[in-house]
């Protein structure tokens, strides 16, 4: 099968056809500033030579327009290539989508609804569903969720401890998030260990602008660091992570904020950007080299986060075969690796200094040998992962 992935963002669509028997993307492409005076289309096809066009896109209708525009003069031919399905990833599917669904009306009315749960995310995922459905309207169109990978946590991981009625008519519990990243991860990395995935434990770290921890059992996830919203955990670009909840009626006594500026501040001008100035960590990495002590010490706070929750994930799996990374900072930043796992030796994890610095793109150890515990980089691919669970999907009917 040939699938069609689209990712819709606030004011971009990501998009990328892939060829789901050989595991390989054909051409993809991202669409920004949608809605600005200048939009900019970046098209990779045969060849993977970038082919960026500048064009007013007032909408995600526009933007669409402006990739086929790009398969249609750079390839491949989308008739061609026999496109059979359409994946949309979707942020929360809430307890109702445990895994992906053929799209239809009350589907899409569902996703709306649960923007209660993702109000930045789900509405502009609904909005590229039904352009896509437009576009695309002889073929089926499979909505494709974060959350859903996640839905194996058990009671004692997912249940806050709350009123119960905020549980009950609100819907406040663990959700996680990430899930096709770290669905596609950690069945990877059972195959670099050469082990049956039924039988890995893995944690696996996805580590990017947004970033997440998970402990998966056996395929399953049992334990994951984002929570209600993609807020909670890790520090990242522009996200605190964890912080007492008390913050927010705190700020209110004292700085007058209510609780939406708090909320604002905590998911768009927080994590890294707060403590170093920049959200990008290759330019905090520039600045704590040029001796800018609160770049140094926001490194400090990002490592020391990422290690807490690898020693929290080790003692949920009891047994844990691998310590993965993956995503932007994962794949490519071989001193957060490092930092992350500095004195865990005594935990089974070793890293091998010289594997560790060795730049490489492909899924590898850069563990010391003898490492009880394998210290893995797997590059993540959520297109793929969305396009198997796509045409997995369809398969079976």
């Amino acid at each position: 099968m040939t699938v069609l992935v689209l990712n819709a963002g606030s004011s971009s669509l990501k998009y990328a056809v892939v060829d789901v028997g050989g595991g390989t993307s054909l051409a993809s492409g991202l669409a920004e500033r949608i809605g600005q005076p200048t939009g900019r289309l970046t098209h990779r096809g045969p060849g993977g030579v970038p082919r960026v066009t500048e064009r007013p896109l007032p909408d995600h209708a526009a933007a669409l327009a402006a990739a086929l525009d790009a398969f249609a003069d750079a390839g491949p031919d989308l008739a061609g290539v026999g496109l059979t399905a359409v994946a949309h990833r979707v942020v929360h599917g809430g307890t109702r989508f445990a895994t992906p669904v053929r799209v239809d009306d009350g589907v899409l009315a569902a996703v709306r609804d649960l923007a209660a749960l993702a109000p930045l995310h789900n509405p502009v995922n609904a909005t590229g569903i039904e352009v896509a459905r437009r576009a695309f309207p002889g073929l089926p169109h499979v909505a494709v969720f974060d959350t859903a990978f996640h839905q194996t946590l058990p009671s004692h991981a997912h249940t806050y401890a709350v009123p119960r009625q905020w549980a009950r008519e609100h819907g406040v519990r663990r959700y996680g998030f990430h899930g096709t990243s770290h669905a596609y991860v950690s069945r990877r990395a059972a195959e670099v260990l050469g082990r049956p995935v039924a039988d890995t434990n893995v944690v696996v770290l996805h580590l990017g602008n947004g970033a997440s921890a998970a402990a998966v059992a056996g395929g399953r996830s049992v334990d994951t660091s984002m929570g209600l919203t993609p807020l909670e955990g890790l520090v990242m670009g522009t996200r605190s992570g964890d912080v007492d909840p008390a913050v927010v009626a705190h700020l209110r006594r004292t700085a007058g904020l209510d609780a939406d500026a708090v909320d604002r501040a905590l998911n768009s001008s927080s994590g890294m950007l707060a403590l170093a100035g920049h959200s990008d960590l290759r330019e905090v990495h520039r600045l704590a080299a040029a001796g800018d002590e609160a770049a140094a010490l926001a490194l400090d706070v990002f490592c020391h986060r990422v290690r807490k929750y690898v020693g929290a994930y080790l003692a949920v799996l009891g047994r844990t075969d691998a310590v993965v990374f993956t995503a932007g900072i994962g794949e490519n930043d071989a001193v957060v690796r490092a930092r992350s796992l500095a004195g865990l030796e005594t935990l089974g994890i070793v890293v091998d200094q010289a594997r560790n610095a060795a730049p490489s793109r492909a899924a590898r150890v850069v563990s010391a040998d003898g490492s009880p515990v394998a210290v893995l980089v797997v590059p993540t691919d959520e297109e793929l992962e969305m396009a198997r669970q796509a045409a997995a999907l369809l398969d079976g009917g």
